[in-house]
């Protein structure tokens, strides 16, 4: 579904010089710190509903907006934890590009590796993002430039802000999970020993206690 009032992009995919279609690879980036089963949710249903040939969730190396205000669990924990969160389905994968890259993570920089062909080939980049991060998407890094290089897709839910104020791009809208659910909220609960269940896969609980994160079994 394309947003009313979004610019759109030329339709159908981009396609290599010999004519076949270039892959549509989905990029949902964050912190996941923890992840949990709204990043699930949303990557599998960004699959089905935009026929996308792979979805990356890619965990940032350092996440420039939030690393000056709060700890942040090293980035191979995290890897490890969205590794756990999408064992077992299907064209979902963790990707560590950002944290191979090193350095501050910007979307920018892996959209535009992606677009030149660091799997293998050039693909065409959806960047997957929640309707509350739209209003946040002038303040990132080289933001005109990035709207020009990826779709967005918005994951959205009954009362989300309306997704017609990400000017500049071209938009589609993915219907998301009825969770009220946010890594922050879930690190209270895990250093506070109060249950996350059905909040947090169970192999990524696994994973966390295997690695004694959020003070959990110490």
């Amino acid at each position: 579904m394309v947003a009313e009032g979004a610019t759109r992009g030329s339709e159908g995919p981009d396609r290599h010089a010999d004519g076949h279609a270039r892959p549509r690879i989905g990029v949902l980036g964050g912190t996941f710190d923890p992840p949990h089963v709204g990043h699930v949710a949303a990557a599998a249903a960004a699959r089905d509903e935009l026929g996308l040939d792979r979805v990356l969730l890619v965990v940032a190396n350092d996440p420039w907006q939030k690393s000056p205000s709060r700890s942040i669990t090293p980035a191979e924990d995290r890897f490890a934890l969205v590794e756990a969160a999408v064992s077992g389905l299907e064209g979902v994968e963790a990707s560590r590009l950002e944290l191979d890259r090193g350095g501050p993570s910007y979307s920018i920089d892996t959209v535009e590796a992606l677009r030149a062909g660091v799997l293998g080939e050039p693909a065409d980049v959806v960047l997957i993002v929640g309707a509350d991060l739209v209003a946040t998407l002038p303040t990132w890094e080289r933001a005109a430039e990035l709207a020009k290089l990826a779709t967005l897709a918005v994951v959205a839910r009954p009362g989300s802000p309306d997704v017609r104020r990400a000017s500049g791009w071209h938009v589609l809208t993915v219907d998301g999970p009825s969770l009220d659910v946010s890594s922050s909220e879930l690190r209270e609960r895990l250093v506070h020993g109060e249950d996350v269940e059905g909040l947090v896969p169970d192999p990524v609980m696994r994973c966390i206690r295997a690695r004694h994160l959020y003070a959990v079994g110490r």
